[in-house]
């Protein structure tokens, strides 16, 4: 795709998928103290001022999507209601739409209350009681318990599902290992099972934003800072993609990736994007 191919396909954009974590923010190694980067404020306002729909989707479950735009609110971001969207939030809406109603999950508040939203009956470690799926997000503090009842669950045929698989996440403080990989590696090597993905870049994920923003994938930009998960995602669906340098991805070797991982453009930070995004 030429430069001016995706100029224009970023100009006339339906719908804009938005990263967190070293795309719009930055915090703590807990995921606390979120900041917005340089020139964040402004492209959401420019995206509301042009009436282009957004959402942010980030892979952490440290909290519901409802408490995220609050404390986005608080650090700057003129956010709108209903805008962030989660592994948990996908995860909602697939198991009620699988027929999945017991669901046992292993992590913090963030992790399970947008699937009590939904009317699954959760069920939450350490516990033993009979499940359909076991659901794996962020849980910092994960216990040994937490680890056998989700391998006991698996191995009586609950389906193994995780928010996220990446590797780390951007922090002030630099890359910050991914709990939830680290579990279901775990859970994985003691069951001899699966998970499957619901957070980005699964089909799932994507396939949930499109609809949330009512916008064919086609017409969508996917912005992120890591080639592996945003932009694997946006590829695989044929939405435009945009890295940024900010994050967990510095832009080193870009020209080695493999196609399914190539951006159509990197930019330095989310600011760049204003040039192309006229009143």
């Amino acid at each position: 795709m030429t430069v001016s191919a995706i100029e224009r396909r970023i100009a006339t954009a339906r719908g804009f998928v938005l990263d967190l974590d070293g795309t719009l923010v930055l915090g703590d190694k807990s995921n606390r103290g979120l900041r917005p980067l340089p020139d964040a404020v402004e492209l959401i306002d420019r995206l509301r001022a042009r009436g282009t729909p957004f959402v942010l989707f980030t892979n952490g479950t440290t909290r519901t999507g409802d408490e995220y735009v609050e404390i986005l609110r608080a650090a700057g971001l003129r956010l709108p209601d209903n805008c962030v969207l989660t592994p948990s939030t996908v995860a909602a809406d697939y198991f009620v739409r699988h027929g999945i109603r017991r669901v046992l999950t292993v992590g913090v508040e963030g992790v399970w209350r947008p699937l009590a939203a939904r009317g699954v009956d959760v069920v939450r470690t350490p516990s033993l009681s009979p499940v359909d799926a076991v659901f794996v997000g962020w849980c910092p503090e994960f216990t040994t318990a937490d680890i056998e009842c989700a391998c006991a669950a698996v191995l009586r045929g609950a389906k193994l599902f995780a928010g996220s698989l990446a590797r780390h996440f951007a922090s002030a403080e630099g890359r910050v290992p991914g709990t939830t990989r680290t579990i279901c590696a775990m859970i994985r090597k003691q069951t001899h099972s699966r998970a499957t993905l619901l957070g980005k870049p699964a089909h799932e994920a994507i396939r949930f934003a499109c609809a949330h923003l009512a916008v064919d994938p086609t017409d969508l930009v996917v912005v992120g800072d890591d080639p592996a998960v945003e932009i694997l995602m946006a590829r695989r669906v044929q939405a435009c993609s945009v890295a940024v340098t900010t994050g967990t991805w510095r832009g080193e070797n870009a020209d080695l990736l493999p196609a399914s991982r190539r951006p159509d453009l990197i930019v330095r930070g989310v600011g760049d994007l204003l040039r192309f995004l006229k009143d």
